[in-house]
């Protein structure tokens, strides 16, 4: 007996082959899109807005601090 078979088994009606093909393309574009998410922030950390937007936030409020 193959390994195949039961796998076969399970495939024969294509609504569940399609419905299979489909969650598991979604499910790899979930996680695929959240890996580069994250490799992106860390490989760009300093030069990305949400970590440089502080300093120019305390320098513009020194500046008027000053005037």
């Amino acid at each position: 007996m193959s390994i195949f078979t039961p796998l076969g088994r399970i495939f024969e009606r294509n609504s569940i082959y399609v419905g299979t093909i489909l969650f598991g393309a979604f499910a790899f574009e979930g996680f695929f899109d959240s890996a580069i998410n994250k490799w992106w922030d860390a490989h760009n950390h300093a030069k990305l807005w949400s970590t440089v937007k502080p300093k120019f936030i305390e320098n513009d409020e020194d500046e008027e601090d000053d005037e």
